[in-house]
C-alpha cells in the first residue's frame, strides 16, 4: 500500500472504526485514541497491509486489543487509588446510542466484542471467530447470550424512563 493509498484508506476507515470502538469502549475519546494508535502501528507495515487482504480487520483487532489493555491498566490503577472516583465518560451523541453503549458496557467482554464485531462491524460469525480466536459455536453462544442480555438491559432502561420522557403521558 503506497502512502497515498494509506492516506485514502485512513480517511475512509477512521470514522467507521472509531464508531465501532466507541460502541466497544463506551468512551469516544478512548475510541479515537486506540484507533489512532492502531493506524500508527499499521503505518510501519503499510506495504504488507494490502497483501493481508483485510487491513481494516487488522487495524480493528489491534485497536480492540489496545482498548482492552488500556482498560486493564486503568482498572489496576483504580484499585490502587480507590478513594478517587473515575472521571465521567463522554456522553454519546444521542439518547438511543447512549442507551445502547450503556447496555453494551454491562455485558461481559467476550459477549460485547462478539456483538460489536458481528452487528456493528458487519462481520460474519466465521469472521468474528477468526478475529477473536474463538470457535464458531462459542461465537454463536456469545451472540445469543449477548443479544438476550442487551434486550433485558434495554427493556429495564426503558421501563425506568420518567413519565415526562414518554411524550408527556403521566400515570
Amino acid at each position: 500500500m503506497t502512502e497515498d493509498e494509506f492516506d485514502a484508506f485512513y480517511a475512509a476507515a477512521f470514522p467507521r472504526l472509531t464508531g465501532q470502538l466507541y460502541a466497544f469502549t463506551g468512551d469516544l475519546g478512548e475510541a479515537q485514541d486506540v484507533v489512532q494508535e492502531a493506524f500508527v502501528r499499521a503505518w510501519d507495515r503499510r506495504r504488507k497491509l494490502l497483501a493481508d487482504e483485510a487491513p481494516e480487520a487488522w487495524i480493528r483487532t489491534v485497536a480492540m486489543r489496545l482498548a482492552v489493555s488500556r482498560w486493564r491498566r486503568a482498572k489496576r490503577w483504580l484499585e490502587l487509588v480507590r478513594h478517587t472516583p473515575p472521571p465521567e465518560s463522554t456522553p454519546g451523541p444521542g439518547p438511543e446510542r447512549a442507551a445502547l453503549v450503556t447496555a453494551l458496557r454491562r455485558l461481559p467482554e467476550p459477549q460485547r466484542m462478539a456483538i460489536v464485531l458481528h452487528h456493528l462491524c458487519d462481520l460474519s460469525v466465521e469472521q468474528v471467530a477468526s478475529e477473536t480466536g474463538a470457535p464458531v459455536g462459542t461465537v454463536k453462544a456469545r451472540l445469543s447470550r449477548g443479544r438476550a442480555a442487551l434486550a433485558r438491559h434495554l427493556a429495564v432502561d426503558e421501563a425506568e424512563e420518567p413519565a415526562w420522557r414518554e411524550g408527556g403521558r403521566v400515570g
